[in-house]
């Protein structure tokens, strides 16, 4: 079953978290299968991302999804995993190009120099108007060298947002996707990718903290092969021995997919009746399949037309007078 288990340093201003993900990103994978499945090089950046996402949503305190996306120039077009608050999650990559045995970061995502990362937050109950949350960060470093580790563009990316040293480790294969996070705690109030908190006094801690930095290298030591086929008792047990630690009650990380026929309809709609009408007289109806699950959805002339005669109904009245 999948886990991802928070703990502190007694005394110390650094908190960690694990994450083994297995039933959650088997079934991802499996999801994937009836479309040839990924290629190695891909299901590990997927696997990556999904462990990262899952790290970072336990991180903050934050009612809505965390959608963790890498795009770029590669044949990895797009590669993208959505956390919600009770860790559900999914996952899904789009490869539209030859992947050679191999390939790194850079050569699945970032050819020219010109792949991003974005971590957006979507909020469950928006304001009128409110707009997610998001940052984006390049793929490359302070003097434009790429980045071959998706644990440190991310690690950049949280010393940024939230001005407070991290470590990241991770790791996926076919049956498992994992990692571990060590982070510096705020000096004081509560940080989170939103950028509440003293950002002054926590800019003046990074790098320096001997306790995070001496904690951050036993981490640094774990393999990845450790990671993912050690368990967590194991882990902590290895890397953290000399050091007093209180851990929390483990949370389940699950696999689920928000998609519904309600949700592909309002797609369709926005695509307009010109061309839905289009498709229809090409293919004699409409079929959407879901990236993430691969669930199908198929829209006949008849329900494609009430998608539209629904949604005119369902508008509410004018107050004009005529």
């Amino acid at each position: 079953m999948s886990e991802l288990h928070k703990f502190i340093f007694d005394g110390l201003p650094v908190r960690g978290m694990i994450v083994r993900l297995t039933d959650s990103w088997q079934e991802i994978l499996k999801r994937r299968q009836g479309a040839g499945g990924y290629p190695a090089e891909v299901m590990q950046l997927l696997g990556e991302m999904t462990a990262a996402g899952a790290l970072m949503q336990s991180n903050i305190k934050f009612n809505g999804a965390l959608i963790l996306q890498i795009f770029g120039d590669g044949p990895v077009k797009l590669a993208v995993a959505e956390v919600q608050p009770d860790l559900s999650l999914r996952a899904t990559a789009t490869v539209t190009g030859e992947v050679p045995e191999g390939s790194s970061l850079s050569q699945l995502v970032n050819v020219k120099n010109e792949g991003r990362c974005a971590i957006t937050l979507d909020p469950k109950d928006k304001f009128p108007g409110q707009q997610p949350y998001q940052g984006v960060v390049p793929l490359f470093g302070d003097r434009h060298e790429k980045i071959e580790k998706l644990s440190e563009v991310l690690e950049h990316y949280m010393l940024q947002s939230e001005q407070l040293d991290t470590r990241l480790i991770l790791a996926a294969d076919g049956n498992v996707a994992a990692g571990l996070l060590i982070q510096r705690l705020p000096v004081k109030g509560q940080g989170n990718l939103e950028g509440q908190m003293d950002r002054q006094a926590n800019e003046d801690q990074i790098g320096v903290n001997e306790d995070y930095q001496r904690i951050a290298m036993l981490a640094g030591t774990l393999k990845r092969e450790e990671l993912l086929t050690l368990d967590v008792d194991t882990i902590l047990r290895r890397l953290f021995w000399e050091e007093p630690i209180t851990r929390f009650e483990p949370l389940t990380p699950s696999f689920a997919c928000s998609c519904s026929r309600e949700r592909v309809g309002s797609m369709l709609r926005g695509l307009g009746t010109t061309e839905i009408e289009s498709i229809i007289a090409e293919r004699g109806k409409v079929d959407v399949a879901c990236e993430f699950c691969g669930a199908q959805y198929e829209f006949d002339p008849v329900d494609a037309a009430q998608l539209f005669t629904q949604h005119i109904q369902q508008q509410p009245p004018t107050s004009t007078v005529q």
